[in-house]
């Protein structure tokens, strides 16, 4: 694992120091390495360790470690801000236990929020955004806004130009997921995660020992449905996802599969079809193959719905005639690709106009494709404003990346377009703007 240090390029407008606090991050050297480069500029930073794992992501200075309690968290948390002067406050997954109170404390000191993960587009885009995504972002959800500010931005480049080490981020998880449960030095440390990571791993070391297969099933299934009625998508996701678990009304994804199921069964014409997709990184906790299949029975939907335990997910969406998810980014993906979207949860993209605004039972003869206005200037508005380019997991798009979200927690960019990449040719027109 090498760490690098990353600086602005020179010229940059000088800016008055801050104190940024770090908390846990992507399982990668990105928060440390971001910490670094905003360290070579004249900024305090600190980070607390609330497990082992960690502490092995972060090898710079500025580490403290927090072993007590969960309850003793906010006050440690909130007298550590008013020790340090702390401005900034950046972290990974706002919904965790722990974040949610630093948050807190945070937001009754005036200290800015930074919150990355995933791309809400994807693969190679990382989301740095002001105080929450999905439900608990900022971002303006007016049509009008959003097609009136998207006509004065450049269109996205989406052509992928980085590409994750899935071999590297699958060490790096192991690592650290591992080391979180040994009890030493960490005795108190209450992990977020819904299952035990040796599980985990062994069920998703079984999906990824049979992608061929699945892969070649779903196909199969894809081939032989072509032109024999409507087809639709249901995209499962991670039931430990906090884009489940926070930002939707769902316990659980049986939960919605029933739902999905039954309203499919009783108003989608009869001789269409749904498609059910599992999450490529599903542990297999639970078995959706057994569970679809049993659920397709209780509707009458034999012949009419279908498990797919693998299959290109671009390809798909090609295929379908609509899209249904709770908050997937598959569902940002069937918007880009003007396929009528269905969003059952509380989706950045859920905005009449990007999905469908009237009730499940309609979508499924009533829906129409995004509005195109309105999903270009979103595009450009969430490319522009709540996204930099890059990965966690490899260079040199992690590089890329490091360097982006340094400029940005400088200069105070976020949720607004970076002049830098806005205007790359022209250094006056950066300067000015920045400087603005």
């Amino acid at each position: 694992m090498t760490m690098r240090a990353t600086a602005l390029p020179a010229g940059d407008p000088a800016v008055p120091p801050k104190c940024f606090l770090f908390l846990q991050g992507p399982i990668s050297p990105f928060f440390d390495e971001v910490g670094r480069g905003l360290r070579t500029l004249g900024h305090k930073v600190h980070r607390i360790n609330l497990n082992l794992g960690d502490r092995l992501f972060w090898r710079g200075p500025g580490g403290v470690d927090f072993r007590g309690r969960a309850a003793g968290w906010p006050d440690f948390v909130a007298g550590f801000m008013d020790r340090h002067g702390v401005t900034d406050l950046v972290l990974l997954g706002e919904q965790r236990s722990y974040n949610k109170a630093a948050i807190a404390a945070a937001d009754a000191r005036g200290i800015r929020v930074a919150v990355t993960d995933f791309g809400y587009i994807r693969p190679d885009w990382i989301v740095l955004e002001r105080d929450g995504m999905n439900a608990a972002s900022r971002f303006t959800r007016d049509p009008e806004e959003i097609v009136r500010t998207g006509a004065t931005l450049p269109p996205p480049d989406l052509q992928v130009h980085h590409r994750d080490d899935f071999r590297k981020q699958a060490f790096w998880d192991m690592v650290y997921h591992l080391s979180v449960l040994l009890p030493w030095p960490f005795p108190h440390y209450e992990n977020h995660q819904l299952y035990n990571p040796i599980l985990t791993y062994l069920g998703m070391a079984r999906r990824l020992l049979r992608r061929s297969s699945y892969n070649r099933r779903s196909d199969e299934i894809l081939r032989r449905l072509t032109g024999r009625g409507p087809l639709f998508l249901m995209a499962m996701q991670m039931e430990t996802d906090f884009s489940i678990r926070a930002y939707s009304r769902y316990r659980d994804l049986d939960t919605v599969l029933h739902e999905v199921a039954a309203s499919f069964a009783g108003h989608a014409p009869p001789d269409a079809h749904l498609l059910v997709k599992v999450h490529p990184l599903d542990p297999g906790m639970k078995n959706w193959k057994r569970r679809s299949r049993r659920i397709a029975r209780q509707y009458g939907l034999e012949g009419r719905m279908h498990y797919l335990g693998g299959g290109n997910l671009g390809a798909i969406v090609e295929q379908v005639q609509g899209t249904v998810t709770v908050n997937s980014t598959v569902g940002l993906r069937s918007i880009i690709d003007h396929t009528p979207t269905f969003a059952l949860g509380e989706a950045l993209y859920r905005i009449p106009g990007l999905v469908f605004s009237g009730p499940l039972d309609r979508f499924w003869t009533e829906a129409t494709p995004p509005d195109m206005a309105l999903r270009e200037g979103f595009l450009r508005c969430i490319a522009h404003s709540l996204h930099i380019r890059g990965v966690y997991y490899n260079r040199p798009g992690l590089d890329v990346a490091v360097k982006a979200a340094v400029r940005r927690l400088h200069l105070d960019l976020l949720n607004r377009p970076d002049p830098e990449t806005l205007y790359p040719s022209d250094p006056a027109m950066v300067g000015t703007a920045a400087a603005g």
